[in-house]
């Protein structure tokens, strides 16, 4: 027979929320890595080939802006939507867990 983990163990035991917010990092690392791809390999030569280039580091982008006011080479929004809400998620739930986990010892 097993024993029941005592309340001590279960405490140190990960829980669904650590869960949670390691697949929400693993998403804003996807989603990080897709943009990246987007800016400097798929839109590699927009830079030659564009006179209003505009840059953005977080998350990373390369556009072409024209005379009518459309961007090619952007990020597609729900790229841009899954980056932002993953890493905000990420950082909630982390922060809550380590402040639960600071309780829990005292």
């Amino acid at each position: 027979m097993t024993a029941s983990p005592t309340a001590s163990e279960a405490s140190h035991r990960p829980t669904a929320l650590w869960g949670v917010s390691l697949a929400s990092l693993g998403v804003f690392l996807v989603s990080w890595a897709l943009c990246w791809v987007n800016a400097y390999v798929v839109n590699d030569d927009l830079p030659n080939a564009c006179g209003d280039l505009r840059r953005q580091s977080f998350p990373p982008e390369v556009a072409c802006a024209s005379a009518d006011g459309t961007l090619t080479g952007a990020n597609t929004g729900w790229i841009e939507v899954l980056f932002f809400t993953s890493l905000v998620v990420f950082v909630l739930l982390t922060s809550m867990m380590l402040a639960l986990a600071t309780v829990r010892r005292k």
